[in-house]
């Protein structure tokens, strides 16, 4: 891989590591661009364990998780969101164990009423890997806490790479799914995904005292700080970037892509499309950009004149 942003992160699918005491993370074995080594799945405890993003419907991952469960005893299964990649062996896992699958919500909840109302209209996700049919035992609400034999977790509500994005905290760490990666920065997609909720979901974790975040993909972030700073400045910088370009005239986001993502490869380039359609609706939002007409991904946007 070029340009590999974590040459030291190469965990073996399926053996598990030792992070800290108490926690073990496994990883799935469904590398690509857009997961990267692949999805963790973490194990939070020894006799009486926690799993958080059991991760995709595959029967070696499923196998390798329950070899390192053992003779203990899975009391409950939490998912980060509905994405195919964290959340499709849940049910599998849940049969297997007995355990409760724990999370926000369905797939479908979370959304803003804007975003509800755009999905409503017709504006459609952009294959992401939704897990439609997703559908926990127990809905959490924010700030709930679930306690274990050797655990406490508490559930921080944190749509914006998806709308029943949660966060679990334990201690001073934070399960931070894929709001908040050392390798890249997350996809946001609309009507899924929310640039506004976004940004105010990482100033929320950034409020909060967490001495590691451990992602849905990639290797630990031990100074969080620092890198919600840097996630926070890098979309004002990509906000920026697309009001320069709409000053030359309207545009559509498959043409701003084209213009700001120069080096980009196009595998990802439709993904890049959807992040600067998040940014669209987000402009929309503060009445600093109006489309031609309906508010679509193929809309043409141009710069409100106050």
């Amino acid at each position: 891989m070029q340009n590999d942003p974590q040459p030291e992160f190469r965990p073996i699918p399926g053996v598990p590591d030792i992070v800290s005491p108490g926690l073990r993370r496994i990883l799935a074995p469904n590398p690509s661009p857009m997961t990267f080594r692949g999805t963790n799945t973490y194990l939070l405890g020894t006799s009486d364990i926690a799993i958080i993003d059991p991760g995709p419907d595959d029967e070696t991952h499923l196998d390798a998780i329950l070899s390192a469960v053992g003779a203990a005893k899975v009391s409950a299964i939490f998912v980060t969101h509905a994405h195919l990649d964290h959340s499709a062996l849940a049910r599998p896992l849940s049969r297997q164990t007995a355990a409760p699958v724990y999370a926000f919500s369905g797939a479908l909840g979370g959304r803003s009423e804007l975003m509800q109302d755009l999905a409503n209209h017709g504006l459609m996700r952009g294959g992401e890997g939704v897990d439609l049919g997703f559908q926990p035992d127990v809905e959490l609400h924010d700030g709930a806490e679930i306690h274990g034999a050797e655990w406490s977790v508490q559930a921080l509500h944190t749509p914006g790479h998806f709308g029943n994005h949660m966060c679990f905290g334990w201690n001073d760490t934070l399960f931070c799914g894929d709001l908040v990666m050392g390798w890249a920065s997350s996809l946001v997609s609309p009507p899924d995904g929310d640039l506004t909720d976004f940004m105010h979901s990482c100033r929320r974790v950034q409020s909060g005292i967490w001495s590691v975040l451990h992602s849905g993909h990639g290797a630990p972030i031990t100074d969080p700080a620092s890198r919600l700073d840097w996630l926070i400045a890098h979309r004002h910088s990509r906000e920026a970037a697309l009001l320069s370009a709409l000053r030359d005239g309207p545009a559509t986001c498959a043409d701003l892509a084209r213009r700001i993502y120069t080096d980009t490869p196009p595998t990802l380039m439709r993904a890049a499309t959807r992040n600067i359609l998040a940014h669209m609706i987000d402009l929309y939002r503060k009445k600093t950009v109006i489309p031609d007409g309906q508010l679509t991904a193929e809309a043409c946007f141009e710069l409100c004149h106050k």
